[in-house]
């Protein structure tokens, strides 16, 4: 049994860039502190692979400094957020405790319908009451990561944004180093210039080694909607699939499981935290409405398979297995039911009231247990 208290405070100073007539004569900065403090019994160690439910009383999560201007020609340094499309690949995974910072240097150019950034960065890492630091600040491990990438996006169709991005992933370990490509292209339609009709497409290859090992993997996510904007609900009807590659034989000495990098994983592949974008197949049917100016609802229907049983089944962090390895199981997972009520109480007060059912399927039948789940939560939002 656990029991837990906490509360989380954020602090935040601000400064509007100086008015002159260079770019480097124009400055802004910005520093956030997370105070957190806990009372607890019977809980995990601290590991946020395991849980989000971690012990850590005191962190700084973002100290930056940006020279010119964020609408124009801008360069940022320090601890920050590193965010881009729909955060499938890089986001700061906001629904865990600790939400994921990069300390990074990241170059932003943005002009009338295009915009680009560039960026080196090492993920911050989480410790135990000490300072949490990336590799870049003395991490005390041999893994020296350094991820680094190039985000383009445009509106030159009018209709449409239109991405192109490059990563970049180094990192060193005793069993041998990891240097891979990801490169991605994303277009994601405006349902305003298109009557209605939305969608997004997704296609990520990935190349290079990981661990030593020779990599070469696939990811893709297809999505097609309809959005009633004249009606009062504003309802939209949505139809999406999304995959990525798993390894169907992990003693050929090749790795063919997409790596999923830093993503935002909760709200794509099902409130459960159930799956990652690497070794899945996943179908889902979006409804969603406002049936107050200040109230959405949504509802969604997962369905899951394995790409291949000869590799596991990876949970929302990319790293945890449910199951071990079993070549001879039925690919299909389950299924999952996702229903929420976002609303706004007041001006700085939100809520969000969510309910989740997964519906076991054969693989994990054969494999072990195969109970249904359910999961409640209720989330309460003060901004100010």
């Amino acid at each position: 049994m656990r029991q837990a208290c906490c509360f989380i405070a954020l602090f935040a100073l601000s400064a509007a860039p100086l008015a002159a007539e260079g770019i480097a004569d124009q400055f802004k900065w910005n520093f956030q502190a997370r105070v957190r403090g806990e009372m607890r019994q019977n809980v995990y160690d601290f590991d946020s692979s395991r849980s989000a439910v971690t012990d850590d009383a005191f962190d700084l999560r973002l100290a930056s400094i940006e020279i010119g201007d964020p609408k124009h020609f801008s360069l940022k340094l320090g601890r920050q957020v590193l965010s881009y499309g729909d955060e499938r690949l890089v986001g700061p995974l906001e629904w865990l405790n600790f939400s994921r910072t990069f300390d990074a240097v990241k170059l932003h150019y943005q002009a009338l319908s295009w915009w680009i950034d560039a960026f080196t960065s090492s993920v911050v890492r989480l410790h135990e009451s000490e300072f949490n630091r990336s590799d870049w600040l003395g991490n005390g491990e041999a893994r020296q990561q350094f991820f680094s990438g190039l985000y383009f996006s445009s509106q030159f169709l009018p209709f449409q944004a239109t991405d192109l991005y490059a990563f970049h992933l180094h990192e060193e370990s005793f069993t041998g180093g990891t240097d891979f490509m990801t490169l991605g292209t994303r277009q994601k339609g405006d349902p305003a210039k298109l009557a209605g009709w939305d969608y997004t497409v997704e296609l990520v290859g990935q190349t290079g080694q990981i661990n030593g090992h020779p990599l070469s993997a696939y990811a893709n996510h297809l999505e097609g909607g309809y959005n009633w904007l004249k009606s009062a609900w504003k309802p939209r009807l949505a139809l999406e699939y999304s995959s990525g590659s798993g390894d169907s034989d992990p003693n050929d000495g090749r790795v063919q499981t997409f790596q999923n990098l830093f993503p935002t994983n909760h709200p794509p592949y099902g409130l459960m935290d159930t799956f990652s974008w690497q070794n899945m197949h996943n179908l889902v049917l979006r409804l969603a409405a406002q049936p107050h100016p200040k109230v959405k609802t949504t509802l969604d229907f997962h369905s899951f398979w394995l790409t291949t049983t000869g590799d596991a089944w990876y949970r929302a962090n990319g790293s945890t297995r449910v199951r071990n390895i079993n070549p001879n199981a039925n690919s299909h997972a389950g299924c999952e039911l996702d229903f929420t009520v976002h609303a706004m109480l007041t001006q700085h007060l939100d809520m969000l009231f969510g309910y989740s059912h997964f519906f076991a399927a054969a693989y994990l039948a054969d494999t072990g247990a195969s109970d249904d789940a359910d999961f409640a939560y209720l989330m309460l939002t003060l901004n100010y």
